[in-house]
């Protein structure tokens, strides 16, 4: 039998009242805000001193207010935990995979930089794997999974007859000679 340690029993204490909850969500919510506000100069920019500065009072308001309104809801909150961890995770596996690609580079340092078609490649997987952990956190998952799992061979058929109907209308379409279109 597994013994309740003295750190489990503080962090069931800290999700007892509500850090998990409430003050994690708000400070996330509050910091994003008040970054993109500050980054963007939204509300304006005052002089002070010759120096132009954002207006640091009315951004901090308006992310607390954001915050705020978060949190009041439970399913945002929610959202916003089941997304978080997902993220995390992604995070993580992509960590582990840059340290397995680095151990066949070699003794050097291990960077994207020397591959720039790779890291965008990365990118756009990245964006991918945050817009489906969205799409799932949200249960919009479940409607596209649906359509798939009662495909039968009339559907496959009809998809790939539009497919090539579509291929033939590009292929008759365009234009054959784009770069004497431009010298007339």
């Amino acid at each position: 039998m597994v013994e309740e340690s003295i750190f489990r029993g503080v962090i069931d204490f800290l999700a007892k009242i509500g850090v998990y909850d409430i003050i994690l969500p708000f400070l996330l919510v509050f910091t994003i805000m008040f970054a993109i506000l500050e980054k963007t100069k939204v509300l304006g920019v005052e002089n002070v001193g010759g120096n132009e500065t954002t207006k640091k009072n009315l951004n901090s308001m308006v992310a607390f207010v954001v915050a705020f309104l978060v949190i009041a809801s439970s399913q945002l909150v929610s959202l916003i935990s089941e997304v978080m961890s997902h993220v995390v995770l992604l995070l993580i596996l992509a960590v582990c995979f840059l340290m397995l690609v680095g151990v066949f580079f070699g003794t050097g340092e291990f960077t994207l930089e020397k591959f720039p078609g790779w890291t965008k490649f990365f990118m756009i997987l990245m964006f991918i794997g945050i817009v489906v952990i969205f799409l799932n956190a949200l249960d919009w998952l479940k409607f596209i999974f649906a359509v798939f799992i009662y495909w039968d061979s009339e559907w496959a058929a009809g998809i790939i007859f539009l497919a090539v109907i579509a291929g033939f209308m590009v292929y008759i379409v365009r234009d054959p000679n784009p770069a004497s279109a431009k010298k007339d």
